[in-house]
């Protein structure tokens, strides 16, 4: 069977094509992506504008267009939060299922660090024991930890890379004060939740998932053996810490040039390293390691499971 899983996220509208069956692992065959940014289409009531609608209705025809180039046999169309917290999310949604001519399924944040846990735990497996997880997406991050397959508890919180750049490092480049006033507003979002999973067991795994992830990790970390030849990738806090300073002097134009940082997640990639180090930070986490299967592969997973069991 083949499945196609559209992602439609705050930053980038993203169809990954994938052949499965139960008890398989998913191999992908088609991956597209529309970056949209919808954070700077955002009005001061906090509603989607025009001509943010028609951008994301073009990306979503894009899509539907792949996804009946590759024949998928089924399409499981997602949004997070960019549409879920919009003013005006019920005419997006409404509007974007016509343009894909099916329904949208709006995943809380909390649904969103469930699929993605899973999904990380299926690509490390059960040796990785208790694992403790971070997403970094564009409107806001995740947080999950467990032992099994589901975690034991799951959070999200409005930190964001396009949602902290809107609302803290609009200039370009943003200076130091305005990511020290982004740091404290981390800080402050990120106490409450990191006192909930203090009372977990202490992490054997750390995982970050999440492009803006990938591409921190590429930057300012480093690979590492790992099973049957595939390089681990690791994530050191003190490493990202230090870049904070260098990324934040320099402008947008000038930051993709660095490895990792691709010219999509140029502005927001600031941001984004200020949510990540304060995070682990406030979880006393000195290092994690960079997952390569996230929320897409997890809806496929979820899917897979429920076909099989009939529901």
């Amino acid at each position: 069977m083949r499945l196609g899983v559209l992602d439609i996220g705050s930053n980038t509208v993203h169809l990954l094509a994938a052949d499965v069956h139960p008890g398989g692992r998913p191999l992908a065959t088609t991956s597209d992506r529309s970056i949209l940014r919808l954070m700077r289409f955002l009005t001061p009531s906090g509603a989607i504008s025009e001509e943010g609608v028609r951008a994301l209705e073009e990306a979503v025809e894009q899509a539907r267009r792949v996804a009946a180039q590759e024949r998928v046999d089924a399409l499981l169309a997602t949004a997070t939060s960019a549409i879920r917290e919009a003013a005006n999310g019920p005419e997006v949604i409404a509007r974007v299922e016509q343009a894909l001519g099916q329904p949208l399924q709006v995943l809380n944040g909390e649904t969103e660090a469930r699929l993605t846990f899973l999904a990380v735990r299926r690509w490390f497996g059960w040796a990785a024991g208790q694992i403790l997880l971070f997403d970094i997406g564009g409107g806001s991050l995740e947080l999950a930890a467990g032992s099994e397959e589901l975690p034991d508890l799951a959070a999200s919180v409005p930190l964001g890379a396009g949602r902290l750049t809107v609302q803290f490092l609009p200039d370009d480049p943003p200076g130091e004060e305005a990511v020290e006033r982004l740091r404290a507003h981390a800080a402050e979002a990120i106490a409450p939740v990191a006192a909930q999973f203090s009372v977990l067991p202490r992490p054997d795994h750390v995982v970050g998932s999440s492009k803006a992830i990938r591409s921190l990790a590429r930057l300012v970390g480093y690979p590492v053996p790992g099973w049957s030849g595939y390089e681990r990738m690791l994530l050191p806090r003190a490493a990202l810490g230090s870049w904070i300073p260098r990324l934040a002097r320099l402008p947008a134009i000038a930051r993709q040039e660095l490895p990792g940082i691709t010219p999509d997640r140029t502005f927001q990639i600031v941001a984004a390293a200020v949510a990540l180090h304060t995070a682990m930070t406030a979880m006393r986490v000195d290092e994690l390691e960079v997952s390569p299967w996230a929320l897409r592969e997890g809806v496929l997973l979820r899917y897979i499971e429920d076909q099989a069991h009939g529901a």
